[in-house]
């Protein structure tokens, strides 16, 4: 069967539910290294509301993206036989990406995951369903969109290196996620040298390297020897970093028009927008400047879809944009 499309995102999907805490507080741990967020024990905490989000993840939040950006797009995935399930694939198909990929499995669950949203940030309590991973001939897409996956996937991932390396003419963008990380680069050594695009922010790329060097030019150029042809790592409202063995670009964030209602999203949105640019045959350096649009309009929605924009949106932000808006040569 021939699917013909422009971009499909591989990845788990979950349905996230929004908790707004209204009483909590966030304190350094021990070693004055990691933020915790605390609530009263034994006790009833009030919250302010609770928010229905399906369809979301990754891998969606990007096949979401590339379809409101006009690329044919398609998302290959698990689902449970439940209402969850039935609300994602809904959800999916309002959005215009394609779901004959997506399997639906009998006694199984949905991923739901509970977002404790607090103040414009976030604390996200994640569950993997244990799905058995199959791969489908997916036939040639020009771009696949790489990301989160259970812990039981690795012979899955071993079946897409291969198909992979059987479809050359596959482009692939790599944004790893939690499981991912922990096996560790050299478990996916294949996939980091097949990655065409790779992306991950700058505590992640801390993490992949096994290092807590601070300098992200060192980091980029240390992904950058991992495989990838072009890496690029975000550093939140810091900007974001790009090295395709040329030159190390830096692009600072597109001007919120307000400020963040929350940040759910936000890097899916940078990452995704980058690769669909980047499949539309624009440059690094436009990609660069691309790519934070989507992150400033998400952040301003509940959930990590609401504030994508469309490609005419997108580019009326990109004409408006202040006349320093551009990505500057750091190496």
């Amino acid at each position: 069967m021939k699917f013909n499309y422009d971009f499909l995102g591989i990845g788990d999907i979950t349905v996230d539910n929004f908790i707004r805490v209204e009483q909590a507080d966030v304190h350094a741990d021990k070693k004055g290294e990691h933020l915790k967020i605390c609530l009263s024990f034994a006790d009833k905490v009030p919250y302010e509301e609770s928010i229905y989000v399906p369809a979301v993840g990754n891998a969606s939040n990007a096949a979401v993206a590339a379809a409101r950006l006009g690329l044919k797009s398609a998302l290959m995935t698990n689902l449970g036989d439940d209402l969850n399930g039935l609300e994602c694939i809904k959800a999916l198909q309002q959005e215009e990406v394609e779901t004959q990929l997506i399997a639906i499995r009998k006694s199984k669950k949905t991923n739901l995951h509970y977002v404790l949203w607090y103040k414009d940030d976030r604390t996200i309590l994640v569950k993997h369903e244990n799905y058995d991973y199959k791969l489908y001939d997916f036939d040639s897409p020009r771009w696949v969109y790489l990301s989160s996956l259970g812990r039981q996937s690795l012979p899955f991932h071993q079946e897409l290196e291969k198909y992979f390396e059987e479809h050359d003419e596959i482009k692939l963008a790599f944004q790893p996620g939690t499981f991912q990380m922990e096996l560790g680069w050299k478990v996916l050594e294949g996939i980091y040298k097949r990655s065409d695009l790779f992306f991950c922010n700058k505590e992640e790329s801390q993490r992949i390297l096994g290092t807590k060097e601070e300098d992200i030019r060192k980091l980029l150029k240390e992904v950058s020897n991992l495989g990838p042809k072009t890496a690029v790592i975000t550093d939140g409202v810091n900007g974001a970093y790009s090295y395709d063995g040329k030159e190390i670009l830096f692009m600072r964030p597109y001007p919120d028009p307000k400020p963040p209602l929350q940040r759910t999203g936000a890097g899916d949105a940078f990452s995704s927008t980058f690769t669909v640019a980047i499949a539309l045959g624009k440059s690094v350096r436009e990609a660069m400047m691309w790519a934070p649009i989507n992150p400033m309009s998400v952040v301003q929605k509940i959930g990590s879809q609401a504030g994508l924009l469309t490609r005419k949106e997108l580019e009326e932000y990109l004409a408006k944009a202040p006349a320093d808006y551009k990505p500057e040569v750091i190496g």
